[in-house]
């Protein structure tokens, strides 16, 4: 009798290498994104036992503030932001490890002392002298804190001993200062040395996207021009700017989510098989995508770009103010909350097949998801039917909040009468595999201690994003807009957004909650 081959339960463990000895070094350690979603992921890490016994963090800050403080603060933040209660031992033998390190990132002095500090905690600890800086600050420290580290010596690597950098977005704010802060860090540190984050590049459905073209036989044949219409991209939220209006109203939409975060699901969603999943195998066929992208001149920016900004509406039950009256946000304006576009890919596998991509905030609802819509199968058949009610076929990637895939195809509705009905299969990584504790940084920060830099943005990479968006914030720039706010808060974006796929016959794909 033949045997089937076992399959995952929920209640599989996952099985990965433990990390590096090491030591995590987070500038900015009293930020958000230290307490919210670093120290959480990585006592995530510990309790998945993928953190090295051989392991400290060093957060380093101006405040005045004790080891014991910087503990009793991580501590809330676990609490809060992990998904399950904290367990006492293994949250001791994690906190033994926690170190605050007072000092000025711009005061040379610094870095000769936490030198000093560094070589104490590998006694301590046994690192084998092996770290990481996490740059958890504003974007103008990422190169002068670098150039420091390597001024100090603290960048030098020998073949038994590793350092590394992981770089926050964004990275530039435009082409131009892209390949200017590449080329600062690159003088003193080796592309090997640098891990350029995404976080969308921790959510499980993502990382899925390669396993699910690659590993399955049906869809990998029909990933091309021949079967696929077009491609939708959505990154929707419901908040506003919250607190950060002085930082957002001199980014904006468009370089706050396209340029990385877009241009990441773009890549894998239209790359060609890597020949093997070595980091730059896998980053070869990413940037090939990105370089493969059309240029748009200043007319098709015109027609094929869509931008807006939020006015005052109701999102859930709840008033929500207009853009320009948020907090250290001018009265005027311009700066746009939404954005939509059409892309073109110049390759064999996507010619003529439209990739269309909007992200804004102040939306009906929060969902990020890729929807690949097929063509049409012939209706020659079902000619007497109400045929032009049927959906295509699609399939969904949904990305957050919940995580899962679903295919939509025609089946017959159940009666003596020939009636083609749209039907949904699903599958959510929550109800199959169960809710595993994560904040989306744990792989991310678990492949920079093992030295995997798969999912972390190249040089080459980030600054193809960037050709893709430099002619659009040129064009915006010399034509401001004049009909801001043109969409309300609670809704899918401006009218022109839905005209821009209307001209092609096409329609968005909208998941309300």
């Amino acid at each position: 009798m033949a045997q089937l081959a076992e399959q995952p339960t929920p209640t599989t463990p996952r099985i990965g290498k433990q990390g590096d000895p090491c030591v995590m070094v987070i500038f900015g350690a009293n930020g958000d994104l230290t307490g919210r979603k670093l120290i959480p992921a990585l006592y995530n890490l510990a309790r998945a036992s993928l953190l090295s016994p051989e392991f400290a963090v060093v957060g380093v800050a101006r405040a005045q503030k004790s080891n014991e403080d910087f503990r009793k603060e991580a501590l809330e933040d676990v609490k809060q932001f992990c998904t399950d209660c904290v367990e006492t031992d293994i949250w001791e033998r994690f906190a033994s490890r926690l170190y605050y390190f007072r000092g000025d990132f711009t005061d040379d002095k610094l870095y000769p002392q936490l030198k000093d500090f560094l070589a104490k905690c590998d006694a301590d600890h046994s690192t084998h002298s092996n770290v990481f800086y996490y740059l958890a600050t504003a974007p103008s420290y990422f190169g002068p804190i670098i150039e420091k580290l390597a001024t100090a010596g603290l960048m030098e690597q020998s073949n038994d001993r590793w350092r590394r950098v992981i770089i926050e977005k964004p990275f530039g704010h435009d082409l131009e200062s892209a390949r200017t802060l590449n080329q600062q860090i690159l003088k003193v540190a080796d592309e090997k040395q640098i891990y350029r984050i995404d976080h969308y590049l921790g959510k499980e459905t993502v990382q899925n996207i390669m396993a699910f073209r690659f590993a399955n036989g049906i869809f990998e044949p029909v990933w091309n021009r021949r079967y696929i219409d077009h491609v939708q991209i959505s990154v929707a939220e419901t908040v506003g700017v919250e607190q950060r209006g002085g930082y957002f109203d001199h980014a904006g939409s468009l370089r706050d989510m396209v340029p990385n975060h877009i241009m990441q699901l773009i890549s894998l969603t239209a790359m060609e098989p890597p020949i093997s999943f070595e980091a730059n195998a896998v980053r070869d066929e990413q940037a090939k995508i990105l370089h493969a992208i059309q240029p748009m001149s200043d007319e098709e920016v015109l027609s094929r770009t869509v931008r807006g900004q939020y006015g005052e509406g109701t999102v859930g039950e709840e008033h929500a103010p207009a853009y320009r009256a948020e907090s250290d946000v001018p009265p005027d304006s311009r700066t746009e909350t939404f954005v939509a576009m059409k892309l073109l890919i110049d390759n064999w596998r996507w010619a003529d097949v439209p990739f269309y991509l909007r992200t804004g905030k102040r939306m009906a609802a929060r969902n990020t998801h890729i929807v690949i819509q097929f063509r049409r199968a012939p209706f020659v058949l079902f000619r007497d039917t109400s045929v032009e009610h049927l959906m295509p076929n699609q399939l969904v990637l949904h990305i957050q909040p919940e995580e899962g895939i679903s295919l939509q195809f025609a089946a017959k509705v159940p009666g003596p009468v020939m009636r083609l009905g749209t039907v949904d299969m699903n599958f959510e990584y929550q109800e199959y595999f169960g809710k595993l504790p994560s904040t989306g940084y744990e792989r991310l920060l678990h492949d920079c201690m093992i030295g995997d830099q798969t999912l972390f943005q190249r040089a080459d990479m980030v600054e193809a994003g960037w050709c893709v968006v430099n002619p659009v914030l040129d064009l915006w720039k010399a034509l401001p807009p004049r009909n801001f706010p043109n969409y309300a808060s609670g809704t899918w974006g401006p009218k022109d957004a839905d005209e821009l796929l209307e001209r092609d016959g096409r329609r968005w794909r909208n998941f309300e909650k």
